[in-house]
C-alpha cells in the first residue's frame, strides 16, 4: 500500500462481510466476481463482534487469496480474544496465504454505546494489536481512522494522537469510517499531520440507498447525517428508486471532492453488493 501510494498511484478498494447462509455466500461471490475486473488495490473482509465470524473470515480471505487475483485483507479485533487466541487466528491467516490485516480495537462486547471492557489475557488498544501483528507475525497492517473523531475520544486532538500511536506501532495505512462530508476527511488529515501521523489515510465511502438504515448506522458512531444531505434525500423518502439515485449522486460528488482534496484513493463499503459501487465508478469514469 505505502509503496503504491508513494509512486503516485491511487488505491481503490472494496469491503465485504462474512455472510450468514448459502444465499448470502452466493451474493458475496457474485459481488466479488463483478468487482474483480476493476483491479482493486485490496479487498477487506470484516470480523464479527467477539470473533463470531472468525472461521468464516479466515475461509473467505483464504478463498480470495487462492481463487482470485485480488489481495485480501482480513479484519481482526481485540474483542473477546486472549493474545494466544489472536496469535492462533494470525497463524491460520498466514497458513491460508493471507498476509495483510486490518487491526482494530473493535466495538464494545455488549454493542455500540456500551462501555468498553478488555478481555482478560487480551489487548485493550488497537496499537497493541498492531504491534502484535507486526512483531510476532510480520504482516502488513492497516488501521481505522475517524473523520469526526472516534465516539470514545476525549477530543479531536487525542483522536489524532491515537492514530499516531497506531502508526508508531507499525501501521502502514488507515481507512476511515464512512465519510459524511469531504470537509470532515480534510480536517482529519490536517489533525493527523499536526501530530506527525503521515501514513496514507483512505476515505471510506458508503452510498445512502436507504435513509432510515443509514441514519441508524450513523447513530451507532455518535454522529448525525449532515443537514444538507437529509434535505436532499428526505423529500424522496417515499420514492425508493429516486432516493437511491440521489444517494448515488451524493456519493459520486463526495468521491470527486475527496480525490480533488488529495485523498490517496477510495474504500467502498459494499454490503456484499456491487451495483452501487459500479455505478459510482461509472460516474467517476473509472473503468474496469
Amino acid at each position: 500500500m505505502r509503496e503504491l501510494l508513494a509512486q503516485g498511484g491511487r488505491s481503490f478498494s472494496f469491503e465485504f462481510f462474512p455472510p450468514k447462509d448459502e444465499a448470502g455466500e452466493q451474493q458475496l461471490w457474485q459481488a466479488i466476481t463483478e468487482l474483480e475486473p476493476f483491479g482493486p488495490t485490496f479487498v477487506s473482509v470484516t470480523y464479527g463482534a467477539g470473533g463470531t465470524t472468525r472461521d468464516r473470515t479466515v475461509a473467505i480471505t483464504a478463498r480470495i487469496a487462492r481463487e482470485t487475483d485480488l489481495l485480501p485483507v482480513a479484519h481482526l479485533t481485540c474483542v473477546g480474544h486472549t493474545t494466544d487466541e489472536l496469535d492462533a487466528v494470525l497463524d491460520e491467516l498466514g497458513e491460508a496465504g493471507v498476509h495483510h490485516v486490518m487491526a482494530l480495537r473493535g466495538d464494545p462486547p455488549d454493542g455500540p454505546g456500551s462501555p468498553w471492557t478488555s478481555t482478560e489475557g487480551g489487548l485493550t488498544y488497537a496499537n497493541e494489536l498492531v504491534a502484535l501483528v507486526r512483531e510476532r507475525h510480520g504482516m502488513r497492517v492497516g488501521v481505522a481512522a475517524f473523520p469526526e473523531g472516534h465516539v470514545d475520544a476525549v477530543d479531536l486532538e487525542q483522536d489524532a494522537k491515537v492514530l499516531k500511536a497506531k502508526q508508531d506501532a507499525g501501521a502502514e495505512f488507515a481507512v476511515t469510517d464512512m465519510v459524511l462530508r469531504a470537509s470532515d476527511y480534510v480536517g482529519l488529515v490536517e489533525r493527523a499531520d499536526a501530530v506527525g501521523a503521515d501514513l496514507p489515510i483512505i476515505p471510506g465511502i458508503m452510498p445512502i440507498l436507504n435513509l432510515r438504515s443509514m441514519e441508524r448506522m450513523v447513530e451507532f458512531s455518535g454522529r448525525d447525517l449532515p443537514a444538507e444531505t437529509v434535505a436532499r434525500l428526505q423529500p424522496l423518502a417515499d420514492d425508493p428508486p429516486a432516493l437511491r439515485a440521489e444517494g448515488i449522486a451524493i456519493a459520486t460528488e463526495q468521491c470527486a471532492q475527496l480525490l480533488d482534496a488529495g485523498a490517496p484513493g477510495l474504500h467502498f463499503y459494499t454490503l456484499n453488493r456491487s451495483k452501487a459501487t459500479r455505478e459510482i465508478f461509472a460516474n467517476l469514469r473509472i473503468s474496469a
